[in-house]
This record gives structure tokens, C-alpha cells and sequence, in this order.
């Protein structure tokens, strides 16, 4: 579904990821993990065209993306979910999820995307009307998630759902997670609970200094040691 071949990309003339390559399969979930400044944000935001590239490409569903405005390839089928959240917080939960479901034409489809949302997350069925300004850390990262999903996206991309969670939902959020990849959502999942993350990922590619150092089945990346040492205290 997904093909990123040796991308580069650059801040103000540095580069921040080399010769990056990823592929993402229709139905698997795939974690990009890393420590700070690996360029795993980065990448996420050069697929869905905030940043472009300047080697490389990029292709969905057969199609060159790399040089495509936000916009379109929000229509191609791909949704970004980023770190900080980025909610209406003057708007009620859900009028931020009607809004994630804007470029859906068919009423029914809406409703649909919306039932299926506050089953995920029963949370915000009962804060529906609530500003989600007041909502907790938790509350607001569900919904992030939420309004993503109300686009019916063929490809979801969530950098960090878990940054700043305490522990608890933490694992409610990877629970969530855990969840869609089972209901067969192809997901791109960047986060920092690498164990976690790998355990739940069909593949796992690992970033360091804006390369790709090591890529692999998820259960196969927790087992090698460059994985232990670095990110797992082993």
C-alpha cells in the first residue's frame, strides 16, 4: 500500500533523514521506533506532504504522493494523527469528529464512522457534548485518534499516541491500537514504548540519525541485541 525508496529530506538545507526506505502492506500494523531526533516524525510528515522530500519517493496504492499538496493526499486515504494532538478545544468531542469525517459525502457512512469511534472509545460517547478543551491528556489523545478514523483512512499514521500518557493509558491507548489491527487497519505507528510497540507490530523498522539501521518482523527486532542495548536497558 505504502512505498517510501531512499527518501532524503531537509531542514534548511540539513539534511534530517538519509536514503530512508519503508513499505507498508495493506492490513499490517508496521512501527517506526528510534530515539529523539532519529527523524521518525519526520518521515511521518513527509509521507502525508507537509514536508517534501528532496531524493527519493514516495507511493501509495501504486501512485507517486511525494510531490502532493496535504490535501490530496488526505483524499488519496492516508490520515495523520500527530503528537501534539492538535484538537478543536473550543468544540465539543463531537463536533471535533464530525469535522475528521469532512470529506465524506454520505451521511450514513458518517454515522457509521462515528458509532464505530465511540465503541473504541466509550470515553467519548459520554463526553460527547463536553468542550474538548476540558478533557484530560488521555480524553484529547482519543480523540485524536478518534476524528482520524472518522475519514475512513485506508492508511493510518499516529506518531506518539502514548507521549505524556501515565501509565495506565498508556496501555489503554496501545490496547486501542492493538484493536484496529485486529479489525484489520493498516496502521504506520511511530512510538516511544519500544517493547510494547514491536510486540504488537507486524514488522518494525528502527531509525538512528535519520537512517534506517535495522528493519524486521517485530518479535524478531525485541530479540537483537543492538534492539536490548539501546532501547530496552538489556
Amino acid at each position: 500500500m505504502l512505498k517510501v525508496t531512499e527518501i532524503e529530506v531537509r531542514y534548511s538545507g540539513i539534511p534530517i533523514i538519509h536514503n530512508v526506505s519503508l513499505e507498508v502492506n495493506k492490513g499490517e500494523l508496521v512501527t517506526v521506533v528510534g530515539s529523539n531526533g532519529a527523524g521518525k516524525s519526520t518521515l511521518l510528515k513527509t509521507i502525508v506532504g507537509a514536508l517534501h522530500p528532496t531524493k527519493g519517493r514516495i507511493q501509495f496504492e501504486g501512485k507517486d504522493i511525494h510531490r502532493l499538496s496535504t490535501p490530496d493526499i488526505v483524499q488519496l486515504g492516508i490520515t495523520y494523527i500527530p503528537e501534539a494532538r492538535l484538537i478543536f478545544g473550543p468544540l465539543t468531542v463531537e463536533d471535533n469528529l464530525e469535522l475528521g469525517g469532512f470529506i465524506l459525502n454520505d451521511k450514513e457512512e458518517l454515522k457509521k464512522n462515528l458509532d464505530f469511534v465511540y465503541s473504541l472509545f466509550p470515553r467519548l460517547k459520554e463526553r460527547r457534548l463536553q468542550i474538548s478543551g476540558t478533557l484530560s491528556g488521555g480524553e484529547q489523545q482519543m480523540l485524536a485518534i478518534g476524528r482520524g478514523l472518522m475519514s475512513s483512512p485506508k492508511l493510518l499514521m499516529l506518531d506518539e499516541p502514548s507521549l505524556g500518557l501515565m501509565p495506565k493509558l498508556v496501555d489503554e491507548m496501545l490496547e486501542a491500537v492493538s484493536q484496529l489491527r485486529e479489525l484489520g487497519k493498516t496502521i504506520l505507528l511511530v512510538e516511544q514504548n519500544v517493547f510494547e510497540s514491536l510486540q504488537l507490530a507486524d514488522r518494525g523498522y528502527v531509525l538512528q540519525t535519520g537512517r534506517t539501521i535495522k528493519e524486521g518482523k517485530g518479535r524478531e527486532l525485541l530479540e537483537a541485541e543492538e534492539i536490548k542495548k539501546a532501547f530496552l536497558g538489556l
